[in-house]
């Protein structure tokens, strides 16, 4: 196939991504919105009334780009892993994987439907957080890139996980018992500074602290972590994931009976 050829390809999965969770935007789009408003109202409202400002910030403030990027991890990831493993499922990825089309056309396709997803899911969460709290962006670029950096690398990381999934049940185990909870733990609602030494440093191990208190820089100009030392570990691991991913496909890893 020829570059031309190539970017036709890409443009035609990319689409059918797009259009497949904005048609049912009322379960992909709105949820993350009224979730995000409900934690602003119980920990926002009720619960950051009584614990005051963290590094200057009200906490309302201060937990903005946690709950945003929450929400742009949890669905680039799950947009990916299903699409994916649905068409394992219906056996339409086969007809991709026997036709000229690189595994890295296939591999992106997916990838970007995850992105547009975190993208879209990402705006509409900021305009809810904006009725809530009235923050001013502190660093676009830093912003701009972590949004993207974060939501290719939780797309990548779903489609491994349906690449490996035998059936629905296994696409849901991942973001239940590993991703959940470092999210949660990944310093949304709090800061690292204000845990004990050791839990500090068993934080240290957890990737998605980085990308949140990067994120948070980007929009507040504040992080318990250095900015070049979240970017090195995020853009390491779509690196790894990436040609990880690429291996799958070209093994048939979890495509073959």
């Amino acid at each position: 196939m020829n570059f031309s050829q190539k970017m036709v390809a890409l443009k035609t999965i990319v689409i059918k991504e797009y259009l497949r969770f904005i048609r049912i935007w009322i379960q992909t789009v709105l949820p993350p919105a009224i979730t995000v408003a409900l934690y602003f109202i119980i920990f926002g409202e009720l619960i950051g009334s009584q614990i005051g400002n963290i590094d200057g910030y009200k906490y309302m403030d201060y937990i903005v780009p946690g709950l945003i990027l929450m929400s742009v991890i949890t669905n680039a990831y799950a947009n990916v892993v299903s699409s994916f493993f649905s068409a394992k499922f219906h056996h339409s990825v086969e007809e991709m994987l026997v036709s000229p089309l690189p595994n890295h056309i296939i591999l992106l396709g997916f990838v970007s439907g995850g992105l547009a997803r975190g993208i879209v899911v990402g705006i509409t969460v900021t305009l809810v957080s904006m009725y809530f709290s009235d923050f001013q962006i502190h660093s676009y670029s830093v912003t701009i890139a972590v949004f993207i950096l974060t939501s290719i690398l939780f797309a990548l990381a779903g489609f491994i996980n349906a690449a490996y999934a035998r059936s629905f049940d296994d696409i849901t185990i991942i973001p239940t018992f590993v991703l959940t909870p470092l999210t949660y733990l990944g310093g949304i609602f709090y800061s690292i500074k204000m845990l004990p030494d050791f839990w500090q440093t068993v934080s240290m191990v957890n990737p998605i602290l980085y990308m949140i208190n990067a994120f948070r820089y980007g929009l507040l100009g504040v992080s318990d972590i250095e900015l070049s030392t979240a970017f090195v570990i995020i853009c390491g691991f779509i690196l790894v994931l990436y040609y990880f991913a690429l291996r799958l496909l070209r093994l048939g890893i979890g495509l073959k009976p």
